[in-house]
């Protein structure tokens, strides 16, 4: 493991070490965490809960890392995210960032409920399949529904 120096131990001292070890990808600061594979960027979000900022880096760097490109449906995307926090937890040792299982479990139980709701039947209350990117269709009733494209319309846990 590599020895962490006093500067790592800060946020900011982070994000320069591993901009540092990763020069293939840009960094930048922005609202919204999230990995860019068309721009190869890194969005990390300044946040003042140092914890959840070194974690959030971690897992996006995790996404280019593992070569994340796009998902064609809500499990497809579960499935990213968890590979994307296990990857984070195995690169955070190296930087003496612990993440540890019941913080992944929470940040991917913000994906469960999201599905589960999405999947929901709005008419008989049954879970269904997705069909496509945007669409739901009920095997007990028969029903469709459409649903947001936008993965960033679910609501996050928060832990305290």
């Amino acid at each position: 493991m590599a020895a962490t120096t006093t500067s790592d131990r800060t946020y900011s001292g982070l994000i320069k070490k591993v901009a540092a070890d990763y020069p293939q990808f840009k960094f930048k600061a922005g609202a919204q965490e999230h990995w860019s594979p068309k721009t190869s960027t890194i969005t990390y979000e300044l946040s003042e809960d140092i914890k959840n900022g070194r974690f959030g880096l971690l897992h996006e760097l995790a996404h280019a890392l593992l070569d994340h490109q796009n998902y064609k449906n809500d499990f497809e995307l579960l499935k990213l995210e968890s590979q994307a926090w296990h990857k984070a937890a195995e690169i955070g040792k190296k930087y003496g960032v612990d993440i540890d299982e019941d913080h992944i479990q929470n940040c991917l139980d913000t994906y469960r409920d999201w599905l589960h709701r999405r999947s929901k039947c709005p008419s008989c209350g049954v879970h269904a399949a997705q069909t496509d990117a945007r669409t739901y269709q009920c095997f007990n009733c028969g029903a469709s529904w459409s649903v947001s494209a936008g993965r960033f319309a679910r609501s996050y846990r928060r832990t305290v």
